[in-house]
Order: C-alpha cells, then sequence, then structure tokens
C-alpha cells in the first residue's frame, strides 16, 4: 500500500484486527484486537512533540503499519546501530550515558498517508532503551520507546503489517 488518502472501510477493517494505538499525551501504548484491550505497556515518545516533519525530531501522527521487524533472536539489552547488532549488550548495570541507545527489539514504521508518508525514511521505530527510568515522558528523538522486556512481548505478538495508530 502506497501512502494516500485512507479509506474509511480499510480503517475500519483495521480496527476490528489486531492493532496498535499509541497515545502521545497519556504516553502509553495499546495493543487491541478489535474494541479489547490485550496488552498496555508505558511509552516514551518524542521530547519535540508531534510533527512529521524531516530532522524535526517528533513523532508523526495518524495510520501506519509495521514495515519490518529487527532483532531476534538477539539477548534482551542487544545495542543496534543503523538496525545492525553492535555486539555490545545494555544491562541495567551499564554505567550511564546520555546516548539514546537503540536496543533489544525494532519495529519499523511505515506511513500510509500522505502527511506521514516519509516516517520510513525518518527512520521512526518502536524500540527499546537504556532510558527505562524516563518511559512514561517525552523524551525521544521521534522514535517510541519502551521499556525492553515490554519490546520482546510486543516484538512477539506483532506482524509485519500490523496497523498503528498514533494520536494526542
Amino acid at each position: 500500500m502506497t501512502a494516500h488518502s485512507i479509506d474509511p472501510d480499510q480503517i475500519q477493517k483495521w480496527c476490528q484486527e489486531t492493532h496498535l494505538v499509541i497515545s502521545i499525551g497519556m504516553q502509553v501504548l495499546e495493543l487491541k484486537q478489535g474494541a479489547h484491550k490485550i496488552w498496555a505497556a508505558p511509552i516514551s515518545t518524542a521530547k519535540n512533540g508531534v510533527g512529521e516533519e524531516e530532522g524535526s525530531h517528533k513523532t508523526p501522527q495518524g495510520w501506519f503499519r509495521i514495515s519490518e521487524k529487527i532483532g531476534d533472536p538477539h539477548p534482551i539489552g542487544t545495542v543496534f546501530k543503523s538496525r545492525k547488532p553492535t555486539g555490545a549488550l545494555w544491562r541495567p548495570d551499564s554505567p550511564p550515558t546520555q546516548e539514546d541507545l537503540i536496543l533489544t527489539r525494532i519495529l519499523w514504521l511505515e506511513g500510509l498517508e500522505p502527511r506521514n508518508a516519509n516516517t520510513k525514511n525518518r527512520y521512526i521505530y518502536f524500540h527499546g532503551t537504556n532510558q527505562e527510568a524516563l518511559i512514561g515522558q517525552p523524551v525521544s528523538h521521534g522514535c517510541i520507546r519502551l521499556r525492553n522486556q515490554a519490546m520482546i512481548h510486543l516484538y512477539d505478538f506483532v506482524k509485519v503489517h500490523t496497523p498503528v495508530w498514533i494520536t494526542l
């Protein structure tokens, strides 16, 4: 599917299937099957707020789908650079760093609307983080961060092309 205006019937179909709902205002992710919430986890979205502009470090809004799943079978805490494991492993007792590490698993988002069609080229992901204590606060560089154990759970549950709705 290419980014264009989305047919309301398609949205209704997605909402009846397994899908993700991201609330930026509440800093929470919900995994839903139809109208039923299956699981929820706190998240961290962008410190710079909401937006779709290239280089803005903002979290985009609208309809997306998971375009790629990256990271299995690497252990929890695996550090990724350019979506490749570096061989390094982060642990909760690792020395603190201000660097925003991409850890554990990556779910790469693809925008499905004209306003967010650049999302994949902006490298917007769901990913684990080395800053787990900040989950629940908007402090990311545009991605959606989860605690590492939650990231594994989410990764194991969703499939490529799972619909994602990101809203305020």
